[in-house]
């Protein structure tokens, strides 16, 4: 089953290359309206467009899907439910490829729910507490967004028409509605403070996770905002889009540097440059975003197989200090996945590079506050900074395997990353010349030329030295354990999205219901009745027992009724 939806896939995936080479050349796209229904002059249509962008992003989609089916064969080889699992891959894709090509909000609402619906299917896959938490945490972090959707489509009812794309390029789209797309759009590309869900959706099986960390769930929130660009341009709330993207980024890349789960520090890196495209699509260069957004699919993809692969090696182990030394025996998996790391760092010539060093350039020639300068240098630098600590302490470092490692190159999860490494180095200069095929005019000065390359160096260097001081020396950071903690914890936002979000309404819940449904509403409501009633037929009861000391008294009671009356 899986060889077929693989060829499937990689067939709608060239097809789709090529259609979107076509219409980039030839500029022209289509639009399909499909009326389904007609019933009184109401009319019930769906809606399709086929752009240069669609249409690339979905032969993407298609061929990073291929190769994650392809390598879920050789992954979830010894589970019992490996059909299951397909066609959840399966259902996903199918989602993500409805949103892609919709233009009407209703019918991106499908795709946009059923995203949701099978990432949570498929977080809570492995049936334990953790996923259970995790995949709750996920469905409820992204109902925030369903509900904005739904809000929107309402605000959008007074146009008369769900086609969005015709009031985005004639500025039609109100501040008001625009707030609601951007609030879904950074609950589903987990931008803070939604930022919490999207390690815990690391409990998904790692094919799944290449999937959704770097085509589907987490890019879906950036494609639908670039296809709203036209109307962000003239958005009041832009700066502090720009400023929420940088601080994601910039707390993502740090807390990554204090992570040791292997995961969870790539999907760090995921909210890191989810963060890169949200701030220059703040700044009005959607082109840019997508740029990038191509790019890390298919490095990210490959750094999540690659670390698959390793994991399987290792005894299912995601701790980066049980593994090192791995060079020696994955010699191809190690390869690759040193070859997306130097792509995600923006490595010259690599895909990274082109649009990573892209977007720090024109940002650099925006106007920028010196906050979010800052913030772009700094989150720069911490990028090289992790992605050395893990070269060091997984690939290059000391051999600290378990005993049940069975650590070697499996043919069947490495053939598929061997299409994803030649994307990762060429897709960056063959994109750049087919969506700029005029070159983009920068002026920076030298030291502003330089300084990604300078923080590049400078991240690097103190991401492996200290790792090597850490075992030579004693650990310092004890002494800042509070910095550490809160660092580490992505600022503490688990804990705000969870417990800290639930426990204070929680307890105005038990409160409420104390003092009203179990207390005065009850003792005037349904248990107060009842006992008046229980009490009212206890005197009719006693009173109809023909007892003697009762019919004395209603004689004494009529006496002296009749005696009054007279």
């Amino acid at each position: 089953m899986n060889l077929s939806s693989m060829l499937f896939l990689l067939a709608v995936s060239l097809t789709s290359i090529c259609v979107s080479l076509d219409m980039l050349g030839s500029d022209y796209c289509l639009f399909l309206d499909w009326e389904l229904v007609s019933l009184n002059g109401v009319t019930i249509c769906m809606s399709l467009i086929f752009d240069w962008m669609s249409t690339m992003f979905v032969s993407f989609v298609c061929f990073i899907s291929s190769s994650v089916l392809y390598y879920s064969g050789g992954y979830m080889s010894g589970d019992y439910n490996i059909n299951r699992f397909m066609y959840l891959v399966l259902g996903f894709v199918s989602s993500m490829l409805m949103m892609i090509v919709s233009p009407n909000l209703v019918s991106i609402l499908l795709g946009w729910d059923g995203l949701g619906l099978v990432s949570y299917a498929l977080v809570i896959y492995y049936q334990n507490e953790k996923s259970s938490v995790a995949g709750m945490l996920t469905a409820m972090s992204n109902r925030i967004g369903d509900v904005a959707i739904l809000i929107s489509i309402g605000m959008m009812s007074y146009m008369g028409c769900w086609d969005f794309l015709f009031y985005t390029e004639s500025g039609l789209v109100g501040n008001s509605l625009l707030f609601f797309v951007i609030l879904a759009a950074m609950t589903k590309s987990a931008q803070i403070p939604f930022s919490a869900w999207l390690p815990a959706a690391m409990a998904a099986p790692t094919p799944v996770s290449a999937l959704v960390h770097s085509s589907t769930l987490v890019t879906a929130g950036v494609y639908l905002l670039i296809r709203f660009s036209p109307a962000l341009l003239d958005f009041e709330g832009s700066s502090i889009l720009l400023l929420l993207g940088c601080v994601t980024m910039f707390m993502a890349g740090l807390g990554a540097n204090f992570e040791t789960d292997l995961k969870k520090i790539i999907a760090l890196s995921t909210l890191s440059q989810l963060g890169v495209m949200m701030s220059i699509l703040a700044l009005g260069w959607a082109s840019l975003a997508f740029f990038h957004l191509l790019t890390h699919a298919l490095f990210k993809a490959l750094l999540f197989m690659c670390a698959g692969s390793v994991i399987h090696s290792v005894g299912d182990s995601q701790d980066i200090r049980s593994m090192g030394g791995l060079v020696s025996f994955m010699p191809l998996s190690v390869t690759l996945m040193n070859l997306a790391n130097l792509s995600l760092c923006g490595f010259p010539f690599l895909a990274g590079f082109y649009s990573k060093d892209l977007i720090l350039e024109v940002a650099f020639c925006s106007p920028l506050n010196e906050v979010c300068f800052w913030l772009y240098v700094v989150s720069t630098g911490l990028t090289v900074c992790y992605t050395f600590r893990l070269i060091y302490y997984s690939l290059s470092g000391a051999y600290n395997l378990m005993v049940v490692s069975h650590v070697i190159d499996d043919s069947s999860m490495t053939s598929p990353m061997l299409g994803l490494a030649f994307g990762a180095v060429v897709s960056g200069s063959v994109l750049s010349w087919l969506i700029f095929p005029s070159p983009i005019m920068i002026y920076l000065g030298p030291v502003m030329k330089l300084i990604p390359l300078m923080v590049s160096g400078l991240g690097a260097m103190i991401g492996y030295l200290l790792n090597i001081l850490s075992v030579n020396c004693s650990l310092k950071s004890l002494s800042f354990y509070h910095i550490v903690s809160f660092s580490g914890t992505m600022w503490f936002m688990p804990f705000l999205s969870t417990v800290g979000l639930s426990k204070g309404f929680l307890s105005l819940g038990f409160y409420v219901y104390r003092s009203g449904d179990s207390g005065w509403s009850e003792y005037y409501g349904g248990q107060g009745a009842y006992d008046l009633m229980v009490d009212l037929s206890g005197v009719l009861q006693s009173s109809q027992e023909n007892s003697i000391k009762v019919n004395m008294v209603l004689l004494v009671v009529l006496v002296i009724g009749i005696l009054v009356l007279l």
